[in-house]
């Protein structure tokens, strides 16, 4: 059979890392809906359009959002490193509010979902991108454990960061995801929690395993 995952939770939990590597151990494709987001945000942004602003389907159009063995691109090119910075992160939440945002990516991350096999990971998955998955997975994690991983991963690929502003970024953030309107941050009713506070990336993907191959024979 084939076998949907999704993992869930808010930013800094280890969701990104814990579902690629947990792809690359099943052989399934990895999909971080994240990137999505973060791909409309700074887009929207460049073309000096608010999260105030009307926004509608022909514009979220023309970024020609394609996501092609595993690898996502958008202006005809492959999205880097540009859509990991704290303000990429800080857009995404932004203009993830607006309806006609979530109903055009939702659509697409259903669709790419439905070639089975797949890890989906972000903040909607269990409750409504995919709520047919086989295993849904929600990863949380304290403030200030998450801001210290993000701070670390951007350290390491050279950005000028502080930790204070990573740790307020994503207290704004969990704020924002858990209380907007539409498919708010949430666990699935029958999602598995684990809290990775003071796990190793191997140890949550030997408990994810441990839930995979009951759901997934």
């Amino acid at each position: 059979m084939s076998c949907k995952i999704a993992i869930d939770g808010p930013a800094g939990s280890g969701k990104t890392t814990v579902a690629k590597k947990l792809a690359e151990k099943l052989g399934y494709y990895y999909l971080d809906t994240g990137a999505m987001y973060r791909i409309v945000g700074l887009y929207l942004h460049s073309k000096g359009i608010t999260p105030e602003d009307e926004i509608t389907l022909s514009m979220l159009e023309d970024i020609d959002l394609k996501f092609i063995e595993g690898k996502f691109f958008f202006l005809g090119k492959e999205a880097g490193d540009e859509i990991r910075t704290p303000d990429a992160g800080k857009y995404a939440s932004l203009y993830a509010r607006h309806p006609v945002v979530r109903k055009y990516l939702t659509s697409l991350q259903k669709k790419i979902a439905q070639s089975g096999n797949i890890v989906v990971e972000g903040r909607d998955i269990g409750t409504v991108v995919i709520p047919d998955a086989e295993v849904k997975i929600f990863l949380e994690a304290s403030p200030e454990a998450r801001a210290r991983r993000r701070f670390e991963e951007l350290k390491a690929k050279g950005l000028n960061v502080e930790y204070s502003e990573i740790l307020n970024e994503i207290l704004l953030r969990d704020k924002q995801d858990s209380e907007r309107d539409i498919a708010p941050l949430k666990p699935a009713e029958d999602a598995f929690i684990i809290d990775t506070t003071n796990l190793s990336v191997s140890e949550v993907i030997e408990k994810i395993l441990e839930v995979v191959k009951i759901k997934c024979r």
